[in-house]
């Protein structure tokens, strides 16, 4: 008896020229053919439409698809009517978990192996130079403990610090352009008011942080008195013999921050200061008596006049803006060269992990009797350092939530690399590259705020430099037992606040600025070679500190910036909503038709006898 042939599929017999071919499948999901309506589902599903003898009869005896995957999503709790697609391979077909009544989306997972692997690598990609930069610095810690049993010479010493001092002269060398260019764009790309307005804003933040780190200092150092019972140092036993800061006037002080303020020389501006020097001569020469005249004799000395070139960039920022069409060549010319240097930046720091492990470890290696010093000068330290935790860790995150409402340690989380390159540095100006472009990268502050805050806050905002300066001053009128009076301390936090603006942002040049304090209360200033003798130690903390401030700084301006822009959106939406029934309604009926809901334009209520005669 003959048997019957297999029954085909509801596609009908394959044609002729078909019959030998390899099967093919149906990519398409039956939903998506069903809502064309052209051709009807692959077997009422989803599924390869195979025209094959072989899985005909099979395909013929197995139930409708799409009742099986309905049946199927229904068991798993899923909607009905087959709107779910079902489960694919890889290659495309459909799973068998779906035709037995597993959920349709149980083979649709990716696997996880895969899936974490590509997680684990994107993430180390992302955070590949954060890690590198903190594996360098403790790296270079352990160097440093290593080869400090070694007895390295004076020149072998110079020999292992030669990288750390090359990441210092690159970072330095983009410093002028950096500055210059990114004050020039940034003030010409602020509206007048608005730059009034952000440059307000900032001078209130960083003297109003700077006043409370002063206070925080001075409250630290008479609750912990780190001079009480040290008045037994001796400087030639600790080997602090040195040269010392020439004692200065305070009022000369203050007037060579205001020449520096307007440099004479742009060129010369750019790797000289001025400052006010003292010549001795010796008048009314007569039997038994002599009389000296010190006489204020200007000079300059070596580095950067900052303070000057900060006003000179920004009074040319804003005279470019005023140009109008003249002045658009100049300012494509700075943005361009502040992209140029950006691009500089960028490839510096993948240089700065082997620069911070031979700057930190030649530096451990230079301390000669580091246990003696740690322990002679043990409290000062710890009062210091704990100032600026308290104030890095504390007020300033407060500071910043306070305006923002935001977490401030995801803010600082992606300044991990500039934090690390100011430990390492202990300089200001030379975080300043890494920092702008770390907190352009990684927390998507404006370019305009942070090229136009971030330089003049590596040179006036110095939070870390007062803690570190009024500690210092109040320690050494304890070794010298003099008890300060209310004038007097009112004089240190306003003289620590004032001179913490012209500090120099390179390393140990808050020193040079406690000289200011200690002559405006009187007090002597030979013990300042028991403050050079830790510099060291505590510059670091302190220039992490004042790059943190400048950081949260420019967050809460370009957090204050949005909200202005936002809330100035929101004004401009309401105004155009109520101008488009208006501007239809004159434009598309009658004048002589009256809205009763129709709102009065400025130009009704500006020309009332037009209307009135037009009625």
């Amino acid at each position: 008896m003959a048997t019957p042939p297999p029954p085909r599929l509801a596609f009908g017999p394959a044609p002729p020229g078909q019959r030998g071919r390899p099967p093919r499948r149906c990519d398409r999901p039956s939903s998506a053919r069903g809502r064309r309506g052209g051709s009807p589902p692959c077997s009422e599903g989803a599924g390869p439409a195979l025209h094959h003898p072989r899985r005909a009869a099979a395909a013929a005896r197995a139930p409708c698809l799409a009742g099986a995957a309905a049946a199927a999503a229904a068991a798993a709790g899923g909607p009905a009517g087959g709107m779910e697609r079902p489960s694919r391979s890889w290659n495309g077909h459909v799973r068998s978990g779906a035709l037995a009544g597993r959920p349709a989306t149980a083979g649709r997972a990716l696997p996880a192996e895969p899936a974490r692997r590509r997680g684990w690598g994107r993430c180390l990609r992302k955070h590949c130079l954060v890690i590198l930069t903190v594996a360098g610095v403790l790296l270079g810690v352990a160097l440093g403990a290593a080869v400090r049993g070694a007895h390295l010479s004076r020149a072998q010493v110079a020999a292992l610090a030669f990288p750390g001092e090359l990441l210092l002269r690159m970072l330095r060398m983009v410093i002028l352009p950096l500055v210059v260019c990114s004050l020039v764009s940034g003030a010409a790309s602020l509206d007048t008011r608005a730059l009034g307005k952000l440059g307000g804003i900032a001078v209130a933040y960083f003297m109003g942080t700077t006043l409370v780190a002063s206070a925080l200092a001075v409250a630290l150092a008479f609750i912990i008195r780190p001079g009480a019972g040290a008045q037994a140092l001796n400087t030639n036993a600790l080997g602090l013999a040195g040269a010392l800061p020439s004692s200065k006037e305070t009022v000369d002080s203050f007037l060579d921050l205001a020449r520096n303020l307007f440099p004479s020389n742009l060129v010369v501006a750019a790797f000289r200061t001025y400052v006010t020097d003292y010549k001795i001569i010796v008048r009314n020469i007569s039997v038994g008596n002599v009389t000296f005249e010190k006489i204020p004799i200007g000079t300059e000395i070596e580095g950067m006049n900052i303070l000057g070139l900060v006003l000179f960039a920004l009074v040319l920022g804003i005279a470019l803006k005023k140009l109008g069409p003249e002045g658009e060549e100049l300012i494509r010319f700075f943005n361009a060269f502040n992209e140029a240097t950006m691009v500089l930046v960028s490839w510096i720091m993948w240089y700065v992990p082997i620069g911070i492990t031979f700057l930190v470890g030649s530096k451990i290696v230079e301390m000669e009797d580091i246990v003696l010093l740690v322990t002679s000068l043990g409290k000062y330290i710890f009062a210091s350092i704990l100032g600026h935790v308290i104030h890095g860790g504390i007020i300033l995150p407060l500071v910043y939530f306070a305006f923002t409402r935001k977490n401030p340690f995801s803010f600082l989380l992606g300044l991990i690399t500039p934090l690390a390159t100011a430990f390492a540095t202990c300089s200001s100006s030379a975080t300043l590259p890494s920092m702008i472009k770390c907190i352009e990268e990684n927390n998507g502050v404006d370019k305009r705020i942070s090229r136009f805050i971030l330089p003049i806050g590596a040179t006036v905002n110095m939070d870390g430099a007062a803690i570190f300066q009024c500690v210092a001053t109040v320690f050494i009128a304890q070794l010298n037992n003099v008890d300060l009076n209310a004038g007097q301390i009112f004089t240190i936090l306003v003289t620590a606040t004032a001179a913490s603006v012209g500090a120099a942002g390179v390393p140990a040049g808050g020193v040079l600025t406690i000289a200011i304090i200690l002559e405006a209360i009187g007090l002597p200033t030979n013990d300042l070679s028991l403050i050079l003798a830790v510099d060291w130690i505590v510059d670091r903390t302190t220039t992490v500190v004042n790059i943190e401030g400048d950081a949260l700084g420019a967050g809460i301006l370009h957090y204050l910036n949005q909200k202005e822009m936002k809330a100035k959106e929101q004004e401009l939406n309401e105004v155009n909503v109520e101008a488009i029934p208006n501007c239809k309604s004159e434009g598309e009926t009658s004048p002589l038709v009256t809205h009763t809901n129709q709102v009065p334009t400025p130009a009704s209520t500006a020309e009332p006898e037009s209307k009135e005669s037009v009625l």
